[in-house]
């Protein structure tokens, strides 16, 4: 699971993060930091760097898969991840039930996060059809999950437009970016309720949006 993946489309590039990216990711975090309002985003270099390197070191021990984005001209634009990688114990003398995944039962998509000036695009759009594509179609996981701040309605609007269902609230969850008790919203998407949502996707695509 800690192999890097690399994903192509015609809007949006996602290639294994690197230290490297750091500046990158922070000049496309400076561009406006009007929506990161409960999104932790480092504001100096070494914060970037501090970022990049607990996402590698969560690789490494397998627990998640960190991209880089980059936009149709190859400029960074963001960074999102594969993390909270689920692979069941099922009892030692009954089959697990079908379909069988090729790889975790589940997975989050999560840590993502866009330049201003991508957010709303068809590059984003892009990036979700390529991550959930690969999740339900290649490892075939049973469900993938999204999570947000439950004060963040512009993220939730977004989750939702994927074709996500709200499970629930878990409330005072953990510290907020904004220094705030955080109250999580959970989403989720089944492998039964992907093709339909893939269908949505496409069709936004091809409407540019």
């Amino acid at each position: 699971m800690s192999t890097p993946l690399t994903f192509v489309g015609r809007h949006v590039r996602l290639e294994p993060l690197e230290l490297d990216h750091a500046p990158a990711l922070l000049a496309a975090a400076n561009e406006s930091r009007a929506t990161y309002t409960f999104t932790l985003m480092p504001r100096v270099l070494a914060g970037m760097e501090a970022y990049v390197l607990a996402a590698l070191a969560e690789q490494e021990r397998g627990e998640s898969i960190p991209f880089v984005v980059k936009d149709a001209t190859g400029a960074i634009v963001g960074s999102t991840r594969f993390m909270c990688i689920e692979r069941w114990t099922w009892p030692a003398d009954l089959p697990p039930p079908p379909p069988v995944p090729d790889g975790p039962d589940a997975v989050e998509i999560g840590f993502t996060w866009y330049a201003e000036r991508v957010q709303r695009t068809a590059l984003n759009t892009e990036a979700k059809l390529l991550l959930c594509t690969h999740a339900f179609e290649r490892w075939r996981v049973r469900r993938v999950t999204w999570k947000t701040d439950s004060r963040n309605e512009r993220s939730r609007a977004a989750i939702l437009r994927l074709g996500a269902t709200l499970d629930g609230v878990l409330r005072a969850h953990r510290a907020g970016a904004d220094n705030q008790v955080r109250s999580t919203a959970f989403f989720s998407m089944l492998a039964e309720e992907w093709p339909e949502a893939r269908r949505a996707l496409i069709r936004r695509l091809e409407r540019g949006r």
